[in-house]
Protein backbone atom coordinates (compact mmCIF):
# COMPACT_ATOMS: atom_id res chain seq x y z
CA UNK A 1 0.00 0.00 0.00
CA UNK A 2 1.40 3.62 -1.09
CA UNK A 3 2.31 5.98 2.19
CA UNK A 4 -0.97 8.03 1.89
CA UNK A 5 1.43 11.13 2.43
CA UNK A 6 3.53 10.31 -0.19
CA UNK A 7 0.56 10.50 -2.68
CA UNK A 8 -0.78 14.03 -1.41
CA UNK A 9 2.90 15.28 -1.18
CA UNK A 10 2.79 14.07 -5.37
CA UNK A 11 -0.46 16.14 -5.93
CA UNK A 12 0.64 18.88 -3.82
CA UNK A 13 4.09 19.36 -5.96
CA UNK A 14 1.97 18.83 -9.32
CA UNK A 15 -0.55 20.89 -8.38
CA UNK A 16 1.87 23.79 -7.40
CA UNK A 17 3.84 23.37 -10.87
CA UNK A 18 0.07 23.67 -12.44
CA UNK A 19 0.87 27.26 -12.18
CA UNK A 20 2.99 27.28 -14.94
CA UNK A 21 0.31 26.77 -17.52
CA UNK A 22 -0.41 30.56 -17.24
CA UNK A 23 3.02 31.03 -18.36
CA UNK A 24 1.80 31.09 -22.10
CA UNK A 25 -1.31 32.79 -21.44
CA UNK A 26 1.21 36.25 -20.51
CA UNK A 27 3.49 34.97 -23.69
CA UNK A 28 -0.12 35.85 -25.56
CA UNK A 29 -0.35 39.01 -23.59
CA UNK A 30 3.26 40.05 -24.68
CA UNK A 31 2.23 39.47 -27.99
CA UNK A 32 -1.06 41.55 -27.36
CA UNK A 33 1.37 44.42 -26.27
CA UNK A 34 3.21 44.20 -29.56
CA UNK A 35 0.34 44.55 -31.30
CA UNK A 36 -0.65 47.67 -29.60
CA UNK A 37 2.80 49.04 -30.33
CA UNK A 38 1.32 48.41 -33.83
CA UNK A 39 -1.74 50.27 -33.99
CA UNK A 40 -0.21 53.27 -32.34
CA UNK A 41 2.48 53.30 -34.25
CA UNK A 42 0.24 53.29 -37.25
CA UNK A 43 -2.00 55.94 -35.76
CA UNK A 44 1.23 58.02 -35.00
CA UNK A 45 2.02 57.88 -38.05
CA UNK A 46 -1.36 58.35 -39.67
CA UNK A 47 -1.86 61.63 -37.66
CA UNK A 48 1.96 63.23 -37.63
CA UNK A 49 1.54 64.26 -41.03
CA UNK A 50 -1.67 66.30 -40.31
CA UNK A 51 -0.47 68.16 -37.31
CA UNK A 52 -0.19 71.44 -39.19
CA UNK A 53 -3.13 71.28 -40.94
CA UNK A 54 -5.19 69.84 -38.79
CA UNK A 55 -7.71 71.48 -36.26
CA UNK A 56 -7.41 71.44 -32.67
CA UNK A 57 -10.79 69.38 -32.38
CA UNK A 58 -9.24 66.88 -34.40
CA UNK A 59 -5.71 66.88 -32.68
CA UNK A 60 -7.21 66.58 -29.71
CA UNK A 61 -9.39 63.73 -31.05
CA UNK A 62 -5.71 62.29 -32.43
CA UNK A 63 -3.79 62.37 -29.28
CA UNK A 64 -6.88 60.72 -27.22
CA UNK A 65 -6.49 57.97 -29.48
CA UNK A 66 -2.90 57.38 -28.47
CA UNK A 67 -3.56 58.38 -24.55
CA UNK A 68 -6.31 55.87 -25.25
CA UNK A 69 -4.02 53.69 -26.66
CA UNK A 70 -1.19 54.38 -24.23
CA UNK A 71 -3.31 53.42 -21.27
CA UNK A 72 -4.17 49.99 -22.79
CA UNK A 73 -0.51 49.24 -22.79
CA UNK A 74 0.34 50.03 -19.50
CA UNK A 75 -2.63 47.54 -18.40
CA UNK A 76 -0.88 45.13 -20.14
CA UNK A 77 2.11 45.46 -18.12
CA UNK A 78 0.54 45.54 -14.87
CA UNK A 79 -1.59 42.57 -15.72
CA UNK A 80 2.04 40.52 -17.03
CA UNK A 81 4.20 41.78 -14.56
CA UNK A 82 1.69 41.71 -11.10
CA UNK A 83 0.00 38.19 -12.51
CA UNK A 84 3.33 36.59 -13.32
CA UNK A 85 4.63 37.42 -9.62
CA UNK A 86 2.12 36.67 -8.25
CA UNK A 87 0.23 34.15 -9.82
CA UNK A 88 3.51 31.53 -11.55
CA UNK A 89 6.96 32.86 -10.11
CA UNK A 90 8.84 35.87 -9.34
CA UNK A 91 11.67 37.68 -11.75
CA UNK A 92 15.10 37.13 -10.22
CA UNK A 93 15.80 40.24 -12.24
CA UNK A 94 19.32 41.58 -11.89
CA UNK A 95 18.78 45.20 -9.44
CA UNK A 96 18.65 47.68 -11.60
CA UNK A 97 17.48 51.35 -11.71
CA UNK A 98 14.99 50.64 -13.80
CA UNK A 99 12.74 48.06 -11.82
CA UNK A 100 9.54 49.66 -11.32
CA UNK A 101 8.88 50.31 -8.04
CA UNK A 102 5.66 48.56 -7.44
CA UNK A 103 6.75 45.53 -8.96
CA UNK A 104 6.77 42.75 -6.60
CA UNK A 105 4.39 44.78 -4.28
CA UNK A 106 1.15 44.72 -5.93
CA UNK A 107 -1.06 42.10 -3.95
CA UNK A 108 -4.77 40.81 -6.16
CA UNK A 109 -6.34 43.40 -4.36
CA UNK A 110 -4.13 46.29 -5.55
CA UNK A 111 -4.35 44.02 -9.04
CA UNK A 112 -7.51 44.31 -9.13
CA UNK A 113 -7.69 48.32 -8.46
CA UNK A 114 -5.27 49.28 -10.86
CA UNK A 115 -7.32 47.31 -13.34
CA UNK A 116 -10.69 48.81 -12.74
CA UNK A 117 -8.77 52.48 -12.82
CA UNK A 118 -7.17 51.83 -16.01
CA UNK A 119 -10.71 50.39 -17.93
CA UNK A 120 -12.47 53.66 -16.31
CA UNK A 121 -9.56 56.20 -17.82
CA UNK A 122 -10.06 54.22 -21.16
CA UNK A 123 -13.92 54.07 -20.86
CA UNK A 124 -13.41 57.98 -19.75
CA UNK A 125 -11.63 58.77 -22.78
CA UNK A 126 -13.68 56.45 -25.27
CA UNK A 127 -17.03 58.64 -24.37
CA UNK A 128 -15.06 62.13 -24.82
CA UNK A 129 -13.89 61.36 -28.09
CA UNK A 130 -17.23 60.13 -29.16
CA UNK A 131 -18.77 63.34 -27.14
CA UNK A 132 -16.68 65.56 -29.17
CA UNK A 133 -17.60 63.83 -32.37
CA UNK A 134 -21.07 64.43 -31.66
CA UNK A 135 -22.33 66.75 -34.90
CA UNK A 136 -18.93 66.25 -37.02
CA UNK A 137 -19.32 65.16 -40.30
CA UNK A 138 -16.96 62.28 -41.60
CA UNK A 139 -16.69 60.95 -37.74
CA UNK A 140 -15.14 57.83 -37.26
CA UNK A 141 -18.39 56.52 -35.37
CA UNK A 142 -21.99 57.98 -35.13
CA UNK A 143 -23.68 57.24 -32.11
CA UNK A 144 -27.44 57.98 -31.57
CA UNK A 145 -28.75 59.42 -28.43
CA UNK A 146 -29.48 55.98 -27.00
CA UNK A 147 -26.09 54.57 -27.86
CA UNK A 148 -24.61 57.62 -26.31
CA UNK A 149 -26.91 57.10 -23.46
CA UNK A 150 -25.67 53.50 -22.57
CA UNK A 151 -22.15 54.43 -23.09
CA UNK A 152 -22.41 56.85 -20.22
CA UNK A 153 -24.62 54.23 -18.47
CA UNK A 154 -21.55 51.48 -19.11
CA UNK A 155 -18.52 54.38 -17.71
CA UNK A 156 -21.03 54.99 -14.52
CA UNK A 157 -21.11 50.97 -14.03
CA UNK A 158 -17.39 50.53 -14.49
CA UNK A 159 -17.12 54.05 -12.04
CA UNK A 160 -19.39 52.51 -9.53
CA UNK A 161 -17.72 49.21 -9.57
CA UNK A 162 -14.29 50.22 -9.03
CA UNK A 163 -15.32 52.36 -5.82
CA UNK A 164 -17.24 49.03 -4.52
CA UNK A 165 -13.72 47.01 -5.39
CA UNK A 166 -12.30 50.00 -3.24
CA UNK A 167 -14.62 50.14 -0.47
CA UNK A 168 -14.40 46.03 -0.64
CA UNK A 169 -10.78 46.20 0.13
CA UNK A 170 -10.75 48.88 2.44
CA UNK A 171 -13.29 47.08 4.74
CA UNK A 172 -11.57 43.94 4.58
CA UNK A 173 -8.34 45.86 5.71
CA UNK A 174 -10.04 47.52 8.21
CA UNK A 175 -11.42 44.17 9.59
CA UNK A 176 -7.84 42.25 9.05
CA UNK A 177 -9.42 39.30 7.71
CA UNK A 178 -8.16 38.43 4.74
Amino acid sequence: MVDKSRVESGFERGLFASRWLMAPMYLGLVVSLAMLVVVFVRELIYYAPKAFTMPSEDAILAVLTLVDLTLAGNLLLIVLFSGYEAFVSKMDLDETGDRPEWMGKVDFSGLKLKLIASIVAISGIHLLKQFMEIGETGAEATFSEPQLRWLVIIHLTFVVSGVLLAAMDWVSAKTGKH
